[in-house]
């Protein structure tokens, strides 16, 4: 990764901010986009200090004129781009019936519009030097997950999105990789929005026994330098995803029966 340029959105906490640490441990230059300008400013600085060139740009991913800017202030900054991580993500929990459309709108414009908007303006850039496209997915891209209509739908919609830009390119060594942490200590429960829009406030879950932030950014960082098309981490998620493949209906009822233990569960 050394001088190499990448763009990380959700790069203020979670996930995004333990990529840029990783990347920047690794030599390369970044550019970071968020929403949240004092966390934004806060990791753009710590980077700085260990003598990383980086960008912040506040980038709202469901606001198509933001990414497009995000592309064209690291262009003009860094001269091109090498690797794109489209990581920004929200969640939410609630029964489809019981959840404004409104909710499954924003989940769907941040999730897969973000997606589709940051990797349209930077392809041109990405085919020129190569380089990699990475989407951060979940389990519930490949398992549909009760209480979590909009987030699941939404994961699968990019994972479909990334697999066709994947065949697409295939013969001009674009690298795509689609990268599933499992669940992962971070913000997203705690953001992420209940039936009628408002935040959650509080994880149903003990992260405390989940996989951190930093182990998943050397896992997710690992892959795209060896230019896998696929990750899946924790042992959960990939058997998760391996008996849902042969026993759905299965795995429809340990799904069911898992996420209803979870704390106030919606079903």
């Amino acid at each position: 990764m050394k001088d190499k340029v990448v763009i990380i959105t959700g790069a203020a906490s979670g996930i995004g901010r333990a990529l840029a640490f990783e990347c920047a441990k690794r030599g390369a230059k970044l550019a970071i986009a968020d929403m949240n300008s004092e966390k934004l400013a806060d990791c753009g600085e710590q980077l700085a200090k260990k003598g990383t060139e980086v960008l912040h740009a506040i980038t709202n991913v469901s606001n198509e004129s933001d990414c497009k800017n995000l592309v064209e202030q690291t262009v003009d900054k860094f001269g091109r781009i090498d690797v794109l991580i489209n990581n920004a993500g929200i969640s939410m929990r609630a029964l489809f019936e019981e959840t404004s459309l409104d909710v499954l709108r924003k989940v769907m414009d941040v999730n897969f519009w973000g997606t589709v908007y940051c990797t349209k303006f930077a392809l041109p850039y990405l085919l020129k030097s190569q380089g990699s496209v990475t989407g951060i997915s979940s389990v519930a891209g490949y398992k549909g997950l009760p209480g979590r209509t909009g987030y699941s739908a939404s994961k699968f919609a990019m994972q479909g999105f990334l697999e066709v830009i994947r065949i697409e390119n295939m013969k001009k060594d674009l690298h795509v990789l689609i990268a599933v942490p499992g669940f992962t200590s971070t913000n997203i429960r705690n953001s992420a929005l209940a039936k009628d829009g408002s935040q959650q406030g509080e994880s149903p879950r003990d992260e405390a026994k989940m996989m951190s932030s930093e182990e998943v950014a050397v896992y997710i960082w690992n892959a795209i330098e060896k230019r896998k098309h696929r990750l899946t981490l924790t042992r959960q998620g990939k058997m998760t995803v391996l008996l849902n493949k042969f026993f759905p209906k299965f795995m429809d009822k340990m799904v069911y029966n898992h996420m209803a233990k979870e704390t106030d569960s919606p079903f």
